[in-house]
Order: structure tokens, then C-alpha cells, then sequence
């Protein structure tokens, strides 16, 4: 026993032997004499100039070291500099294994980051080139270092403990010749006080960075109280308040602020994450969530809410320096907001009570997403929504001036339509429904949509509603798969009301009644003149009751009749309305002409023939319409329909631009008129050839009736002589 006691008191000896030594060195010799040589070494080591201006500390209890004004360049030129260095750890700290820093001081850290126009930035000049087998052994050396430390890591938990931390006046600047680019960190502060792993430390944070290109400057003040456990595999953040002021070209020059706040928490080892009472704001938009976070691989399961409060877009748009949003309706865009809960099984994200806002209008439903093929799915139902508040106004003279802008934008360049490898790579499935929508003036009810897209080929499975007193129906499939991709159009329209439709959406008031069309036609191609040259298919109509307006087909009939009754009408007042029954027809698609021979309709005392084109690039119409005559017309005498003319057909012509002057199109056809003289003189011929054939047969039976009748006189005079 004695012997052991021995032992530690010689052991406490050398302890106490070699602190009393430590001390008395550090108390007598003094660090500023090796001066030139700790800047020699630095030169030797490296390319670095180290220059020590001010002076050189250190302390024993606590043991502690300080620098003050010390720069390094290189080539010249300022690398780093700092105005102070003081750092003091607790030295019965370091007896105990558990390290305690007492204060850690950095003020005045200023490095210059430079890239030439090469790309090669300063940086990788520090060290001297050296040989490829001293690099290479130095490589080696370093893969076993790591390799000792990662066998070492995951023994003792971590201990350690500061109770300051201070940096101040810290600046980095960054220039990148081969760009133009700079970019500058200054004032950059860190203050944090009484950190102890396993406990919440106050953490403050400052900077200023600018740019300049683009112009570009912010500055931002952090607080919190961390926390983190011995293992370092646990942290949170609570308090959090985060400042964000900046400003520059991005913000067209006016300071804009952005905040955060909140709590957060994550342990590594449990692959779990919480964001709790978490809020973020960029000028008056705001968002908040409550959120929570299972697993860190590629199926994460995720539960919570999130919502942005109701926010006014023209708003943002001002605060943030952006030019403004021009809409017909400037009541618009001043009420949007969303909210949705979070859920769903592991690698899928799905939205319920799903919320979106949007002035008047409010979508509601619900929605998914898979993390492992990207799928999505939404179901979203609305109430209203009218589109034509949201378009841009129309500029004073913009309607006559609308031509010079069609041959404008067909001088320019053609772009595509579709992203075609972004609907190659979608999976979506999303029905939609809306109460009812007005849009270029139309006012549909009762719309439902259906569009899916998988292995690049997206289809709208459904598209219908109702509009004036009918209905309508549509699906589209196109075929992404190819470079030139190909689209199937199919749709079914039934009674659709033709005049308030026509009123509405161009200001068309010419025809009326219930339309009924069927369309089947493809295209190909991913531009809009492709799409028109190669489309194929077509168009049935028929229109059961309805009407011609700001036209009298019958006056125009009368004129033509009164030529060949030599006489003149005394009708004034014709109305402005043609009234028709079941005008019927198809159209044939041949790239931009739609193609119609056998546009038939009944009119009163009238049958409507016709054929024709449509030239949809130049909205011209060509057609040629006979009204052929097959009963009473008019009551005017000089319309009367004689025999000469029944049968006849008046000719009436429509050509023209159908979206100026629809009203203009239709006139009578006086150079096909000879055709219906020849007609009528046909018929007139035939009638004065009956006409003599029944003279010449009356008289013959007249002859004969007498001769006859002198016969039989003769013989009954005989019989009674």
C-alpha cells in the first residue's frame, strides 16, 4: 500500500512539476521575439507573405492565445488579414477530457477571393506545386488519416463546452473576372454565449452581402436558441426570428423584407423532422405550416397543413419592384389564398381539403403526389370564374389596328407549341369541374374535364358543359411520343343556340337557331401553320329551326322574279330576317379550307342549294347559293310565280372577309342570272309548246265533233225521209 501511495504522489509531483514549468515559460519567454521566424515558416511552407504588425499574447490560466493585426499576402496582393485573435480554453478542463472554451474573439477577418479570367481562383495557389509522387504519397497518407478517424468516430459522446463566442467585422470579397461577377460579405456577426451540448444557447447572427450583377444588396439579422445532444445527432431551433431587408435591380430598386419564424427539430438517427408554428413572409405574402417529417430516404412520410393567407398579387408585384399586372376588370387579383392539409403513405404527398382562392372564385378538392414515378393526381371543383376580367384591356384603336399586328407576328420567328419531353415524362390524372366559366364573352355551365398523360400521350378524356339551352361535348388526344406528334380531335355539340353564342363571342348577330355538329378531324405537327396545312376530317351540322338575319333572301329571290315577269315591286318594307327550316350540311377539312357540296335548307316558297369554301388563314368565305323555287314567295304581284318560273333558281352569291363585314357577304348574283333566263325561257317554251299542242288537239276535236255530228244528222235525215 505504501508503494501505491508513493506512485501518486510522484505522479502528482510531475503534474504539478510540469504545470509550474509551463507556467514559468510562458511567464518568461516571450512569443514576440520568434516573430520574423513564424513568418519565415509560413513562407516556407507556402506562397503566402505572412506579416505579424501587432502583438503576439499568451496566457496560462486560462491557457489562451492572442493575435493582433496579422496579414497574409499573396503575390502582392492582400489574402487574408485579421485586427484580432483571442482564444482561451479552461486548462483543468483539458485535464478532465472536457474541453471548456472560455472565449473565442475573431474581429477584423478580411479575405479576398479572387477567379481570373482563366477560371482558376487564388485559392488553389496557396500551396506550392509539388511532385506527382509527393502528391500522390501525400493522397495516400490523407485516405488513411480519414479512414483512422471514421474507425474512431462513434466512441465517447462529444463533450465540450464555450461560454463565448464572439466574431465581429468580419468581410469576404469575391470576384470572379471570367464573369463580372463580385460579390462582398460585410459586417458579418456572430454572437453566442453559454454553449453546452445537450442545452438551448442564444445565437445572434448579422451580415450585408451585395452583388453585382445584378446590382443586389441585403441585409439580415438571425436569432434563436439552438440545441443539440452530446451524440450530435439531435438539434432544434426555437425562437427563431430571421430578418431579410433587401434591395436592387431584382426589386426594380425598393427595399423589400422578407421574415422567418418558428421552431424546428430534427434527430438524425430516428430520420424524423418537425417544423412547429413555422412562418415565412416576403413583403405582404405570408405563409405558415405545421409540419412533420418520417424518414430522410426517397419515402418520406410527411404530416401537417399549410396555408398562405389571402394576399393581393398587384400588391406583391408593387412591393417587390415588378411591373404591374394590366386586367380589364382592375378589381382582380386582390383576394388569393390556399390552404391544404398534408399527409399520405411513405413516397406519396397528399393534399386534402385542398383550398384555393382567387377573388370570387374557390376551388375545392384534393390532390397526390408520388415521390418514385412523379405521378399526379388532383380532383378540384370550382364555383365561378370569369376569365374576361382577368385579360388585358383592349388599347383605344386596337381593333384597326389588329391587322398590322397578325402580319407583324407572322414575320416573327414560329415557336412550338408543346414541351414535348416534358409531356413524354408526365403521369397525370386530373379531373376537373367548374360551376360555370365566361370566357370571350361566353358563358358555359356545368364544365367537367378529364385529362390523363402517360408514356407521353396526353388526353382530355372529357370535355363538357352547357351553353345557350344546349350542350356540348369534346375529347383530344395527342401523341408526344414522336418529334412530330399527332392530334385526334373529336367533338359533339347538340341545340346550341346559335345567336346569342354568335352575339357573345364576336358580335355576330347573322344567324340564328339550335346547331347540332359533330366534328372528327387530325392534324399533325407542333406548330400552329403545321397544325392548319395537315388537318383532315369532318364537320356535319344541321340547324333544325332558325334564321338568316341583316338579310332577305326572299327580296332577293322577288328581284330576279319580277325581272322575268317584266313588272316592278312595290313592297317596301322586306323585314331584315330570312326564316329557314333543317339547313343541313358537311364540311370537309382540307388543311386551312373547309370544303361544303351539299349545303341544302327550306325557306318559305324556297329550297336553299349551295357549295362552297372556307378559307380559315385568310377568314375568307367563296360560296355560290341557289334559291330555287318551288312555291308561292311573296304576295307582291310582281313576285308571282308563274309557271315559267317555278322550278327556276335565283342566284345569290356570299364572298368575303365573314370576320369584317358578315352582314355585306351575301348579294345577288346577276352574272349566273342568265343561267335561270335560259331556265325560264326553257319553261316558257315548253309551256307555249303545250299550249299550241292543246290549241291544235281542241281544234282537231272540234273538227271532228262536227264532222261526226253532220254524219249522224245525214243519216237520221234518211231514216225519216
Amino acid at each position: 500500500m505504501k508503494a501505491v501511495r508513493y506512485v501518486l504522489i510522484a505522479i502528482v509531483a510531475l503534474i504539478v512539476l510540469a504545470v509550474a514549468a509551463v507556467a514559468i515559460a510562458m511567464a518568461v519567454i516571450n512569443p514576440n521575439d520568434y516573430k520574423p521566424q513564424i513568418e519565415q515558416a509560413v513562407e516556407d511552407a507556402t506562397n503566402l507573405d505572412l506579416v505579424l504588425e501587432g502583438d503576439i499574447g499568451w496566457s496560462f490560466i486560462p491557457l489562451g492565445l492572442e493575435l493582433n493585426s496579422v496579414e497574409a499576402t499573396l503575390e502582392g496582393d492582400r489574402f487574408v488579414a485579421l485586427e484580432q485573435l483571442v482564444a482561451q480554453i479552461d486548462f483543468w478542463s483539458l485535464i478532465a477530457m472536457s474541453p471548456r472554451v472560455n472565449t473565442f474573439v475573431l474581429d477584423g477577418l478580411d479575405a479576398r477571393l479572387e477567379v481570373d479570367e482563366q477560371g482558376n481562383g487564388n485559392w488553389t495557389r496557396i500551396m506550392p506545386e509539388k511532385a506527382a509522387g509527393a502528391a500522390t504519397e501525400e493522397t495516400a497518407g490523407t485516405q488513411d488519416e480519414q479512414a483512422q478517424e471514421s474507425e474512431g468516430a462513434g466512441g465517447e459522446p462529444l463533450n465540450f463546452n464555450v461560454e463565448n463566442v464572439q466574431i465581429s467585422n468580419a468581410q469576404v470579397h469575391y470576384t470572379d473576372k471570367s464573369t463580372g461577377q463580385s460579390v462582398t460579405l460585410e459586417n458579418f456577426t456572430v454572437n453566442a454565449s453559454n454553449i453546452t451540448l445537450g442545452s438551448e444557447f442564444p445565437l445572434e447572427i448579422g451580415f450585408r452581402v451585395a452583388t453585382t450583377q445584378p446590382t443586389f444588396e441585403v441585409d439580415g439579422n438571425i436569432s434563436a436558441r439552438l440545441a443539440a445532444n452530446e451524440a450530435l445527432n439531435e438539434f432544434a431551433v426555437s425562437g427563431l426570428n430571421a430578418v431579410f431587408d433587401m434591395t436592387g435591380e431584382p426589386f426594380g430598386g425598393k427595399e423589400v423584407t422578407a421574415e422567418l419564424a418558428g421552431s424546428a427539430r430534427a434527430n438524425l438517427e430516428n430520420e424524423t423532422a418537425n417544423l412547429s408554428g413555422f412562418t415565412a413572409s416576403l413583403a405582404n405574402l405570408n405563409l405558415s405550416t405545421d409540419l412533420d417529417v418520417t424518414g430522410f430516404g426517397d419515402k418520406p412520410t410527411l404530416s401537417g397543413e399549410i396555408s398562405i393567407a389571402e394576399f393581393s398579387l398587384k400588391d406583391l408585384l408593387n412591393n417587390l419592384g415588378q411591373p404591374p399586372v394590366e386586367t380589364s376588370d382592375p378589381d382582380v387579383l386582390e383576394a388569393i389564398a390556399f390552404s391544404t392539409g398534408i399527409g399520405g403513405p411513405a413516397g406519396k404527398v397528399e393534399l386534402t381539403d385542398l383550398t384555393i382562392k382567387l377573388d370570387d372564385t374557390t376551388f375545392t378538392g384534393s390532390g397526390s403526389y408520388n415521390l418514385a414515378d412523379t405521378g399526379v393526381v388532383f380532383q378540384l371543383q370550382g364555383d365561378q370564374l370569369n376569365a374576361d376580367r382577368y385579360l388585358p384591356p383592349k388599347a383605344e384603336g386596337e381593333a384597326e389596328e389588329a391587322p398590322a399586328s397578325q402580319e407583324t407576328a407572322a414575320a416573327g420567328p414560329e415557336g412550338d407549341l408543346l414541351p414535348l419531353e416534358t409531356i413524354r415524362s408526365l403521369l397525370l390524372d386530373i379531373d376537373l369541374g367548374l360551376g360555370q366559366l365566361i370566357v370571350s364573352n361566353l358563358t358555359i355551365n356545368e364544365i367537367k374535364a378529364s385529362t390523363t398523360a402517360k408514356n407521353g400521350l396526353l388526353k382530355v378524356d372529357e370535355f363538357s358543359g352547357k351553353l345557350y339551352e344546349g350542350s356540348f361535348g369534346a375529347n383530344v388526344t395527342i401523341d408526344a411520343r414522336s418529334d412530330n406528334p399527332k392530334w385526334t380531335v373529336g367533338s359533339d355539340v347538340t341545340n346550341v343556340q346559335t345567336l346569342p353564342l354568335l352575339t357573345d363571342l364576336a358580335e355576330v348577330d347573322m344567324l340564328a337557331g339550335g346547331a347540332n355538329l359533330k366534328v372528327n378531324a387530325n392534324t399533325s405537327g407542333n406548330r400552329i401553320s403545321a397544325l392548319r396545312s395537315n388537318a383532315d376530317g369532318q364537320i356535319s351540322f344541321n340547324l333544325a329551326e332558325g334564321e338568316f338575319r341583316r338579310m332577305n333572301l326572299t327580296r332577293m329571290a322577288c328581284q330576279g322574279i319580277a325581272l322575268v315577269n317584266q313588272d316592278e315591286l312595290t313592297t317596301t318594307d322586306w323585314g331584315t330576317t330570312t326564316p329557314f327550316n333543317d339547313m343541313r350540311g358537311t364540311l370537309e377539312i382540307n388543311g386551312n379550307s373547309l370544303n361544303n357540296t351539299d349545303l341544302v335548307a327550306a325557306l318559305a316558297g324556297m329550297r336553299l342549294e349551295g357549295n362552297g369554301t372556307v378559307d380559315l388563314a385568310l377568314s375568307e368565305l367563296d360560296y355560290e347559293v341557289g334559291l330555287r323555287v318551288v312555291g308561292e314567295i311573296h304576295r307582291d304581284n310582281a313576285c308571282r310565280v308563274t309557271e315559267y318560273v317555278e322550278n327556276a333558281v335565283i342566284p345569290v352569291e356570299c364572298r368575303g372577309n365573314f370576320a369584317e363585314d358578315p352582314a355585306g357577304l351575301c348579294s345577288f348574283d346577276g352574272s349566273r342570272f342568265r343561267d335561270t333566263l335560259k331556265t325560264i325561257a326553257e319553261n316558257a317554251a315548253k309551256a307555249k309548246a303545250r299550249e299550241e299542242v292543246d290549241k291544235a288537239k281542241a281544234k282537231a276535236e272540234e273538227k271532228v265533233k262536227e264532222k261526226v255530228q253532220e254524219q249522224i244528222g245525214d243519216k237520221l235525215k234518211g231514216l225519216f225521209n
